[in-house]
């Protein structure tokens, strides 16, 4: 098998440990005397309410509604038949997002003390279950949310400003659905590093330890000027004239349950596995590997490097495996294609011109890697003598931020069409 098949291999390994027609089965609740409704978002959102419906009892009262990204639903003799999925915008919130989620909000409140609300929750659900307050206009949203994305802030941060502009997000749909005495149970499917549920899709039913004060100061530190309908929200907030999220200490939370089904460690674990079986000897380098995709390319450099001249701390074959999510910071206004894998690969192949036996791959596991339709990329070796043929400059490429413009003349982009699930970045370079 060559190199590129087997990274490619690894990669669906990793998959299959976040598959939610896999573990969602293993981790339903039982039905309640009176009514499930599930509710939910993300881009595993589908594939989690396919497998409910799959799996629940046909006597058994079942309903809801959940939000995904567009083309992650199902149609034909696979579309769902008892929770309807309504597709969305993604990173940008959109009119059907927002619409779904007042339609999610609304039937959530209906549920009563017999009944249980069943949260299906995932990465993706920050921009899907877009429901602002009142004051703010979903066109305000979208403005910060575009500043915010292209600013490099962590998704973390990111999420503290929105659940702080939303009516559904910071535990607010644990309690529109605990208001009646309903049960609360969230499946949650982490993309975020630490996989705290309060981060995952802005935590719909889940304490938030943040405020309004750090809102105001993440949109400082990363030079955003909101609009005024945002600044003025988040102003009274601080001055305590608008109530904050839900916290630890609220008693909505007694009855609600958050439960983490699949995460970035899982995969990378199932994709260590996946080499240690075939004679290579993984390394898993973190599941929480965060900053600038470039930088972080230089270090793991470094490290190979260091395998390749003195076999230490491993001697090869060697597989490094990590997680996490890097960011993109835009320069100087660039319309480059790509995200923070493909990016992460080209400044990875630029520091390691020159040493041989490395291939190497970058994805993103639910099948989208910023703004085109690859999940990610490959290099090896040989990859900077072919683009230099084709008269391609790495350097050139990485300073306008246009990874996909590199990779997809190598043919080498890796398209996978939409996973359905979402447990963050998969990273493997491989050291033969």
């Amino acid at each position: 098998m060559n190199t590129r098949e087997l990274l490619l291999d690894s990669f669906r390994a990793a998959l299959t440990a976040a598959d939610p027609l896999l573990i969602v089965p293993k981790r339903l609740p039982s039905p309640p005397k009176g009514r499930t409704i599930v509710v939910g978002a993300g881009k595993a959102a589908a594939a989690m309410a396919k497998a409910v419906e799959d799996n629940w009892r046909s006597d058994a009262p079942l309903e809801g509604v959940v939000i995904t990204r567009y083309a992650h639903g199902y149609s034909g003799l696979e579309a769902l038949k008892r929770i309807r999925v309504v597709e969305a915008g993604h990173p940008v919130p959109d009119a059907s997002g927002e619409t779904a989620a007042k339609e999610i909000l609304a039937l959530a409140e209906t549920a009563g003390p017999d009944d249980l609300v069943l949260a299906l929750i995932s990465g993706g659900g920050s921009s899907l279950l877009s429901l602002p307050v009142a004051d703010v206009s979903m066109g305000d949203l979208k403005a910060v949310t575009r500043d915010l994305l292209a600013s490099g802030a962590p998704i973390q941060e990111m999420n503290v400003v929105r659940k702080h502009l939303s009516a559904i997000q910071g535990g607010r749909l644990a309690a529109a659905a605990g208001a009646r005495g309903a049960k609360v149970v969230a499946l949650i499917v982490s993309d975020v590093t630490g996989d705290l549920a309060s981060d995952i899709a802005s935590g719909p039913t889940a304490p938030d330890p943040s405020t309004y004060d750090e809102a105001l100061e993440i949109l400082n530190r990363y030079r955003i000027t909101p609009p005024i309908s945002i600044a003025r929200h988040l102003s009274k907030g601080a001055r305590g004239e608008v109530g904050e999220t839900y916290k630890f200490a609220d008693r909505i939370f007694l009855n609600v349950e958050n439960h983490v089904i699949a995460s970035g460690q899982a995969s990378l674990a199932m994709a260590g596995a996946f080499f240690q079986q075939r004679g290579i000897t993984p390394m898993i380098l973190g599941d929480s590997v965060t900053g600038e995709a470039r930088e972080v390319a230089k270090v793991y450099a470094a490290l190979v490097k260091q395998i390749r001249a003195h076999n230490h701390p491993l001697k090869p074959p060697v597989a490094l495996i990590s997680g996490g999510e890097c960011t993109v910071t835009l320069r100087n206004n660039n319309k480059g294609r790509g995200g923070r894998c493909s990016e992460f690969l080209l400044s990875l192949a630029i520091e390691l011109n020159g040493v041989e036996g490395v291939s190497a791959i970058a994805c993103d596991t639910d099948g989208i890697d910023g703004s085109e339709e690859n999940a990610g990329a490959y290099f090896d070796s040989e990859s900077l003598d072919r683009a230099a043929a084709l008269q391609l400059n790495a350097i050139d490429q990485l300073a306008m931020n246009d990874a996909y413009g590199f990779f997809a003349p190598l043919q080498d982009l890796v398209t996978t069409g939409p996973t359905r699930t979402n447990v963050n970045d998969y990273r493997v370079i491989l050291v033969s």
